[in-house]
């Protein structure tokens, strides 16, 4: 009996394993998040924005040349 006592883990040891697992599956669902939704969302904002600045240019230029 004594050798399965000491191959058991202490209470402590238990909570920081579970600890370990919470910020683990947490970390993994932030990591799917980003790669979701954070990620598009900042490539389709830069895309825009750059279109938007294009057009402004565009739109300068013809502006200089009709002048």
């Amino acid at each position: 009996m004594q050798q399965i006592r000491d191959t058991m883990f202490e209470f402590d040891q238990y909570l920081g394993f579970l600890a370990f697992l919470a910020i683990l599956t947490i970390g993994f669902w932030l990591m799917i998040f980003l790669t979701a939704f954070v990620i598009p969302y900042w490539i389709a904002g830069s895309t825009m924005e750059r279109m938007k600045m294009k057009k402004e240019a565009k739109k300068k230029a013809l502006e200089e040349g009709n002048a």
